[in-house]
């Protein structure tokens, strides 16, 4: 199964929308509550993480039988430094997105706690492709 969802940068009250949208598939598939969790939690921060710092972005989702891969790819100004962005606390998020409530630098070290695999990769100036995989099967 395939699925794509678009984000809208700078947009908070859309964000959460794919996550919601794949929990309830995977409800319907009858996935483990546990995996649907984790898969949920990863997904929702990498939402965020768009929105607050890119202009735009895409998600892509396969289910199969094994594993969940989600791709998340924007267009925004990139991570200058992943190993630092990957340390819990470490945020880049403005004033505005911090009063939001978010922006409190947990978002890639809980994408991290919740996945399998994770793989980020950022060129500044352009932005950034995170890919995810959560297994199905321990």
């Amino acid at each position: 199964m395939h699925f794509e969802f678009n984000i809208e940068g700078g947009n908070f009250s859309k964000a959460g929308t794919a996550s919601s949208q794949l929990k309830k598939i995977l409800k319907q598939l009858n996935v483990d509550p546990k995996v649907i969790k984790r898969v949920v939690v990863a997904l929702y921060e990498a939402e965020v993480n768009v929105v607050a710092h890119a202009y735009t972005g895409q998600i892509f989702i396969d289910i199969d039988t094994n594993k969940i891969e989600i791709k998340l790819v924007d267009e925004g100004p990139g991570i200058p430094n992943i190993e630092l962005a990957m340390q819990q606390g470490y945020s880049t998020a403005s004033p505005a997105v911090r009063e939001m409530g978010f922006g409190a630098g947990m978002g890639l070290p809980n994408i991290k706690n919740n996945t399998d695999e994770l793989h980020v990769a950022s060129e500044v100036g352009k932005g950034t492709t995170v890919k995810m995989a959560i297994f199905l099967i321990s």
